[in-house]
């Protein structure tokens, strides 16, 4: 019997990365996950995103596991698809006891460079998709009367970073819906938090060097800057945040802002 035995995670974002390093962690301590992804190709930023041979292996791997997995391919940005993934992870599992808002993107652009598209793409993602999930899962906690929901924020979301400003502000707004939504949903035991790390050893970073002509870790450098002598976290280091996060022993946690970002905003 593993600690989250019994529950049922909705991650976003899980194709690949830290939503899949998570949802095979909860899953190994006995959590059915909901797995959503958008699988496949968007058009901004110009780098691979999950697939849905991605989220097909995911299912297999956490059944393997002796664990239930709904597989969904939709987009943050749709509540059309948000509401079909929910309404689908209900009638299988019949609630959702932890909600981790991983979906996201990031890209470099100078301020007088940035389009409406790249500025819209970035906000609706990061900002409005996590808006979206939210408030189509709250109302199945609130009918609980507990629940547990994760926002995977950025450091940068709570210092700025050069050419990143879009990103920045999307990742700083999702720092206020997480302070926000714990003050409103602490009435029905529910609990928000978000976690802000440091560059990550994933694909996505992969595809912001291939964008910038570097290599993954004089990207991860140049973005963070860490105190310890690290370029990047790995997806797990995420994952293990998320069981602390996630279980009774934070039970008193909601509302705050967990660092996983190796000293980088100590100095």
């Amino acid at each position: 019997m593993g600690e989250f035995t019994g529950k049922v995670a909705f991650i976003t974002g899980a194709a690949h990365g830290q939503g899949r390093a998570t949802a095979l962690a909860l899953a190994k301590e006995g959590a059915d996950i909901a797995a959503f992804d958008v699988a496949k190709k968007i058009e901004y930023p110009a780098y691979e995103f999950g697939t849905s041979d991605e989220l097909k292996s995911l299912k297999a791997e956490i059944e393997a596991l002796g664990r239930g997995c709904v597989i969904c391919a939709g987009d943050v940005r749709s509540d059309e698809d948000v509401t079909r993934a929910v309404e689908e992870t209900i009638k299988a599992f019949g609630k959702i006891d932890i909600l981790f808002n991983n979906a996201g993107i990031c890209a470099y652009a100078e301020i007088d460079t940035i389009t409406d598209d790249a500025w819209n793409a970035m906000i609706d993602i990061n900002l409005k998709g996590p808006m979206n999930v939210a408030r189509r899962v709250v109302p199945y906690m609130k009918k609980a009367k507990s629940g547990v929901i994760i926002n995977n924020s950025s450091v940068m979301g709570l210092r700025g970073g050069n050419r990143l400003s879009h990103y920045a502000a999307s990742k700083w707004g999702l720092t206020g819906l997480t302070k926000s939504w714990a003050i409103e949903l602490a009435p029905w035991n529910i609990r928000v938090v978000s976690i802000h790390p440091t560059g990550v050893n994933t694909p996505m970073n992969d595809g912001l060097a291939a964008m910038e002509g570097m290599t993954p870790q004089e990207i991860a450098e140049r973005s963070a800057g860490n105190l310890q002598p690290v370029p990047w976290i790995e997806p797990e280091d995420t994952a293990n945040m998320i069981l602390f996060l996630a279980s009774d022993k934070a039970k008193y946690c909601t509302g705050g802002q967990y660092l996983l970002d190796a000293g980088l905003l100590s100095v």
